[in-house]
């Protein structure tokens, strides 16, 4: 590491340095974290683990007690109690969910290509009016008969982040619910999910868990979404109501939950394990370093990348081309839209970003 990672652990003997060289262990230079994330070691032990239950016959009623840890912990994480938390699989489920709540003809305003998985649901129901602007232009663009505005903290592209502080005050002045995706965020930028109306994230970016899981945020009162994929997993008691239709619906955000991955959800209270023993502001000082450390290697090369200050990812437009000869290479980044996309997490050192450089120089 490029100095000493210091954190809510950093006290002990044992330094985070350490602590992250003994989870992860990475073959390659890997840059790609915005794409989804390397699993810790503790992860992978859990994982077996789970599989293990399968394969000798035993009982999986232990995991459950995962999906519920891995509630409580991203609500600590998104800042909200765990009883706003829903736990399902993906973040477009969520958001299905959100644009089934609007009556026809609401206005849904997005930023320009932002991730499908926030747009399309929108799209695809047809009776909704949907408005695009530029995501620095998202706040101003509020309006008097905006219905809702749907848009991620950290646009996936090229890293940009979005100002949410004066989009939660112009939604509030419109009377517009909020919708807000921290897949890109969530694990390294604080979050103060209890700002929004709704908000989502998947957990296999940032927060270092498997694919297959991701949280929704809902209202104290639980807002308008309509349960549609409710099954007795969202029951007030879920084993009592396993037959015939679910009577009673759960009283917390749990009524919104899907049937949980429970072999995911086992890897992922491991995952959030380490980002809550390192600690997001660590995390972010760590990766944010790293990223200025490429950003300033760019410059030197005559490289500007895309405008994208306090974030990790970094995207460098007419260098997309090369992602194919850099995974040759061993270094792993992204091409996205014919640019290079680049993001750095709590794994990755000096020396990653240095041959990264080096590569792109020659």
């Amino acid at each position: 590491m490029d100095g000493e990672i210091t954190g809510p652990h950093s006290g002990s003997m044992e330094t985070l340095e350490n602590l992250v060289r003994a989870e992860f262990a990475p073959k390659t230079t890997y840059l790609n974290t915005a794409s989804n994330a390397l699993l810790p070691a503790r992860t992978v032990t859990a994982l077996e683990h789970a599989a293990r239950l399968r394969v000798e016959g035993r009982p999986l009623d232990s995991l459950n007690a995962d999906v519920e840890a891995g509630r409580a912990a991203y609500a600590r994480l998104a800042g909200v109690p765990a009883e706003r938390v829903a736990a399902g699989a993906t973040a477009a489920l969520y958001t299905s969910l959100v644009a089934a709540s609007l009556p026809p003809g609401a206005e849904v305003l997005t930023a320009e290509d932002d991730f499908t998985s926030v747009l399309n649901a929108f799209h695809t129901r047809g009776d909704l009016k949907v408005r695009a602007v530029p995501l620095e232009r998202i706040a101003d663009s509020v309006r008097p008969g905006t219905a809702l505005v749907a848009v991620s903290a950290v646009q996936s592209a090229d890293g940009r982040i979005a100002d949410l502080t004066a989009l939660s005050e112009a939604a509030r002045t419109h009377g517009a619910r909020t919708y807000v995706d921290f897949s890109q965020a969530a694990g390294w930028l604080p979050m103060e999910a209890g700002a929004f109306d709704y908000s989502v994230s998947i957990t296999y970016k940032w927060l270092l868990g498997p694919h297959g899981a991701a949280f929704l945020v809902v209202p104290e009162d639980l807002g308008d979404l309509p349960p549609f994929q409710a099954s007795h997993v969202g029951a007030e008691h879920p084993w009592a109501i396993c037959y015939g239709p679910v009577t009673e619906l759960a009283r917390s955000a749990r009524r919104f939950d899907s049937s949980p991955a429970l072999f995911t959800y086992a890897g992922l209270r491991a995952s959030l394990e380490l980002v809550e023993e390192v600690g997001v502001d660590a995390i972010r000082a760590h990766d944010l370093d790293l990223a200025g450390r490429f950003r300033a290697g760019l410059a030197t090369l005559g490289h500007a990348p895309v405008s994208a200050p306090g974030s990790p990812i970094v995207s460098v437009p007419g260098l997309g081309h090369r992602q194919s000869a850099l995974a040759a290479a061993g270094i792993q980044v992204s091409d996205r839209a014919g640019h290079l996309r680049a993001s750095f997490h709590l794994y990755n050192t000096a020396d990653d970003v240095d041959r990264l450089l080096d590569a792109l120089s020659g």
